[in-house]
């Protein structure tokens, strides 16, 4: 049997976010043994969904697996798998939806990665028992993002001093509180999550427009932010593991 896999990405103008997305399909490729993997957007920019689905139909298939790549469930997943199923009817293809990014220990693993890279690139030898934690997400209208947030903190707490977050947008607390919160708890180390899957605009700009001015209006005397998720193994193993759940059962 044949199968193809299709991330399906929020999108972004950022020509990072194309060159993780193509890193990514072609490690995914290569582990997963597909013949064919690619991305595309749901919005912002080309390739939108309708594109990448016809581009992936060109090849010879049995199955498409549909990864809808985003960090929370909500509104915009369910907008990227409702726009991908109107095509099944148009082809032999099954299309098979796996779950989004969420709720998942790899994203728990991933994160402890993270601050465990940051703190050994500025030689912080304090246990992480030691070690406060901040990680900024995107925000959402949509409750289901805050579970999957507090699902990563909850699975974090047992290793860190404090574990906190805030969003850049949308929800509350934003990062002007989120420091605030944060500098309360009088940490003798200040790791800074940026909770988002590409170097995108979110990533090299907007957070730090708000960042920036809270630190500096801030107490905090060590701070270090760590790494954005981009292409880690893991996040390339949880690719994987999320279309077999649903390849499995078919």
């Amino acid at each position: 049997m044949k199968r193809g896999l299709l991330l399906i990405d929020r999108g972004s103008r950022e020509k990072e976010a194309k060159e993780e997305l193509e890193v990514i399909c072609k490690k995914v490729k290569e582990k997963g043994s597909y013949s064919h993997v690619d991305y595309c957007f749901l919005e912002v920019l080309p390739p939108f969904i309708k594109e990448g689905i016809e581009k992936s139909l060109k090849n010879e298939m049995d199955t498409l697996t549909l990864v809808p790549y985003f960090l929370y469930p909500g509104k915009k997943v369910k907008a990227a798998v409702t726009d991908a199923m109107k095509f099944q009817a148009n082809t032999e293809v099954k299309f098979l939806v796996t779950k989004p990014m969420t709720m998942h220990k790899t994203m728990i693993d991933l994160v402890d990665n993270r601050i465990s890279t940051t703190m050994k690139e500025n030689s912080v030898s304090l246990p992480k028992s030691d070690v406060d934690v901040l990680i900024i997400g995107h925000g959402s209208k949509d409750p289901n993002a805050q579970i999957s947030i507090k699902y990563v903190i909850d699975g974090l707490k047992s290793t860190y001093r404090n574990v906190n977050h805030c969003f850049l947008e949308i929800e509350q607390p934003d990062i002007p509180h989120g420091i605030k919160n944060a500098e309360e708890n009088n940490p003798k180390i200040l790791i800074i999550v940026f909770y988002f899957l590409h170097e995108g605009a979110h990533v090299k700009r907007d957070i730090y427009e708000d960042l920036n001015p809270a630190l500096k209006n801030s107490k905090l005397k060590k701070v270090f932010v760590t790494k954005h998720i981009g292409t880690d193994q893991k996040m390339i193993d949880l690719i994987i593991e999320r279309a077999k759940e649903v390849e499995d059962a078919d």
